[in-house]
């Protein structure tokens, strides 16, 4: 659920032969790389739209390093190839890209405070949106908390697992959405 001016923009990509999307977690080694690895190698399978997927994180702590070792060891395990060096959001990327994914709510209120127009406000989403189970879901209101895919950062491998399983259900629902 968002407001009207977000929603008619959505409608407006789903029109585009190419597509933009861009993913942000804090870091930029654990959840953005996970959704990045699944979206690319997913939109790379579809004829169209034709989709470039990016990602990076909040904060400047992980930049230039690689995702973290079970990121890489769950996409691996699902099947999905790709390679990642983390980098740190930037305003230009508003000007870069069509949809910005944010994982969490700190993140989308990170990207909102940097977002400079309403324009750029409009590109701002909760990828777990596009999860079919939360769709309904108000990223402002009283259920909010229940869009955010957890940080799983310094915690066992099972967390990841379910990171991944959440990321492919809103990466599946996106999907499912642009070409409906």
């Amino acid at each position: 659920m968002y407001s009207e001016n977000q929603s008619n923009y959505l409608q407006t990509l789903r029109k585009l032969p190419k597509l933009s999307v861009h993913l942000v977690c804090l870091g930029n080694i654990c959840r953005s790389p996970i959704a990045n690895a699944v979206l690319a190698n997913k939109f790379a399978l579809l004829e169209k739209p034709k989709v470039a997927v990016d990602s990076s994180g909040t904060g400047p702590w992980h930049e230039g390093e690689g995702a973290s070792t079970y990121s890489i060891q769950v996409w691996q395990e699902a099947g999905y190839k790709y390679q990642h060096v983390a980098k740190q959001f930037k305003v230009n990327f508003f000007a870069q890209h069509d949809l910005i994914l944010a994982m969490d709510l700190n993140n989308r209120s990170a990207l909102l405070k940097l977002a400079k127009s309403q324009i750029e406000k409009e590109k701002i989403f909760m990828l777990s949106s596009f999860d079919p189970k939360l769709q309904a879901l108000d990223p402002d209101g009283i259920d909010a908390h229940l869009l955010s895919i957890p940080d799983p950062y310094g915690q066992e491998l099972s967390a990841y697992k379910e990171v991944l399983e959440m990321i492919e259900r809103s990466s599946d629902g996106l999907i499912g959405w642009l070409n409906s």
